[in-house]
């Protein structure tokens, strides 16, 4: 927004601006903030920065956990969400004893993935199109007792809630019913609205809004492609606002990729495009749909490392509850145009040259945006370099329903891991493509392999409802 730190003091001046508040975020993929009054803004921050301990974010050890936060002035925007006028800006993580980036930060990293990819002479633009679904609720409750477990989320569009005298006109939506559904059964609309308008006003430009297939309030928000980091910024962003949006309206919205069985589960696909200067180096009309042979082998690259991928795409426990059969996510290591059962999909309506690009499926916002961008950037930047081709490798394409394949068929081709933990497992034996040219340090991946295991293993030591029922009388 601010190209100096002049033109910021002038629109706090004009703006009525009091607090200034700073965004970070850790590890897992969470924001943190801290606040100062606008009395101490000051040109030196914008070097000086603001001291912290890092080790309390995750990606950085106590003994040396001293880190200082530098806000990025492209970044400011006025906060809706607070009392006082607030200017809010996103940053970057230096080291106090060198002064120079933390390169385990993970906005850091993201900014490396793109200085790499100029490198190598491949491309010099990457971007990035997300398609954000997640669920809007009325009310979620969980409790977590040794004697006690228990979860209940109230919706009043559901299908469920049809029988309720007092509280229902009938406008309830089927199972799997919602996709595209109008008002009156669409509550939502109004929300998106203010959601859409408000990031519109802040820069974050978004494609379109609407209602997806759950029927208890799943909805979808995609955004206009943008820069790998620009975009992991972006991604930020959007769920800071749909979340406390959804929190002004008395509700609750959850990213969660599969908080209801039964139910269609929250992915977070990736449109994906290299470009040269301005050229677009996805097309070729002779190509399979259209596909250039650098696209292809970006898609071979992406396949190929897709296990190990799943392990920054897909870092959660309840990731692995969406990638089921019999939904639209993917299960299988493949790809094809226009099939949403594949795990890269070739939009078929993606004709013209600029347009061209492919749609990575399985991931989903329990990411970090900025590692899991960045991994699938580098992915394809090993599949370009080393020409690895997906026909070849036997991804594909197959353009039919995998579902409904004889099932000796189906077993030829490679399956996503199965749990968080074969994901991780694949990241710790395939991340040479990662720590190429130095983007990801080997130190971080170590530690965020660390870190998910044990969250896994915390909820697989915990016993759930359903096994109780399944085993209780054997």
């Amino acid at each position: 927004m601010f190209s100096n730190f002049g033109e910021l003091e002038r629109y706090c001046k004009e703006q009525g601006v009091k607090m200034i508040d700073f965004k970070l975020i850790d590890l897992s993929g969470r924001w943190r903030h801290i606040t100062i009054p606008i009395e101490r803004l000051a040109p030196s921050l914008m070097e000086d920065g603001i001291g912290f301990d890092g080790s309390n974010y995750g990606f950085a050890s106590v003994e040396s956990s001293d880190m200082v936060f530098v806000p990025d002035l492209s970044t400011a925007m006025m906060d809706p969400f607070w009392e006082m006028p607030t200017l809010s800006l996103i940053g970057d993580v230096i080291s106090l004893h060198d002064h120079k980036p933390f390169t385990h930060y993970p906005r850091a990293i993201a900014k490396a993935s793109e200085k790499y990819l100029a490198t190598t002479g491949i491309a010099d633009r990457c971007l990035l199109g997300p398609e954000f679904e997640f669920y809007l609720f009325d009310r979620v409750a969980f409790d977590l007792q040794p004697h006690s477990t228990s979860m209940q989320i109230e919706t009043a569009q559901a299908r469920w809630t049809s029988g309720d005298n007092f509280n229902n006109n009938g406008y309830q939506i089927n199972h799997k019913g919602g996709y595209h559904i109008t008002p009156p059964m669409d509550t939502s609309h109004d929300y998106r609205n203010e959601v859409t308008r408000m990031l519109e006003e802040r820069g974050v430009p978004i494609k379109y809004h609407h209602h997806e297939v759950g029927g208890p309030g799943q909805l979808e928000l995609e955004v206009e492609s943008g820069p790998l980091t620009v975009m992991a910024d972006r991604s930020m962003l959007i769920k800071y606002f749909i979340r406390n949006s959804a929190a002004a309206w008395g509700k609750t919205a959850t990213f969660l990729p599969k908080p209801l069985y039964g139910e269609a589960g929250s992915g977070m696909h990736v449109h994906f495009w290299l470009f040269k200067g301005q050229e677009p180096l996805f097309f070729d009309p002779a190509g399979y749909s259209s596909l250039s042979k650098t696209a292809l082998y970006s898609i071979g690259g992406i396949l190929k490392h897709t296990p190990a991928l799943l392990g920054l795409t897909n870092p959660s426990t309840n990731s692995y509850r969406r990638l089921i059969p019999g939904y639209e996510a993917p299960v299988s290591i493949c790809y094809a145009t226009s099939n949403r059962s594949a795990v890269i999909r070739v939009p078929g309506y993606a004709k013209t040259p600029a347009n061209k690009r492919f749609e990575f499926r399985s991931s989903d916002a329990t990411c970090n945006p900025y590692l899991a961008y960045a991994g699938i950037l580098m992915a394809a930047i090993d599949g370009i370099k080393n020409k690895i081709d997906p026909v070849a490798e036997g991804f594909g394409p197959y353009d039919i329903n995998i579902f409904e394949l004889p099932p000796a068929e189906r077993d030829k081709i490679k399956s996503l891991p199965h749990n968080v933990e074969e994901a991780l497992n694949a990241l710790a034996a395939d991340h040479a493509f990662l720590t190429t040219g130095g983007v990801f340090p080997e130190k971080l991946i170590e530690k965020w392999i660390e870190t998910k295991l044990a969250e896994s293993r915390q909820i697989d030591a915990r016993p759930n409802p359903y096994e109780v029922a399944t085993y209780y009388d054997l």
